[in-house]
């Protein structure tokens, strides 16, 4: 009795911390797996549900690519620098003659906004 308890536990352990290995692998952003070699995606923008244009580096070079459920097209070049996020962004301090004296949403901004709302709302309210 008490070794197969002992069996029923190890399993239960063993399957426990294979279930914890995968959650740390999914957990890790997609981006930080793929940039350790010479190869990375920069940047990618979707065009449509099928098709969509990415910058990737290759060595010191950033190639932009079309890529669709088919094929993948060479489309040209450009300057890893553009691409690349910088480390840290500068902070740039205002001056308080840089702000507007008057907040553009301050009383009495919105007061047509919240006229026309109210007017949507009885209309498509239901009694």
């Amino acid at each position: 009795m008490l070794e197969l308890v002992l069996r029923i536990g190890f399993s239960l352990l063993v399957v426990l911390g294979l279930m914890w290995a995968v959650a740390r692998l999914v957990r890790r952003p997609l981006s930080a797996r793929r940039a350790h070699g010479a190869l990375a995606v920069l940047n990618r923008q979707q065009i449509n549900r099928n098709a969509e244009v990415a910058v990737v580096r290759v060595a010191d070079r950033a190639i932009i690519i079309g890529v669709t459920e088919a094929q993948v097209n060479f489309l040209g070049e450009a300057d890893v620098a553009a691409f690349e996020k910088p480390e840290h962004e500068e902070h740039v301090p205002l001056e308080p003659g840089d702000l507007p004296a008057v907040h553009p949403a301050g009383p009495g901004a919105n007061r047509l906004d919240r006229t026309l709302l109210e007017t949507i709302r009885d209309r498509t309210s239901r009694r």
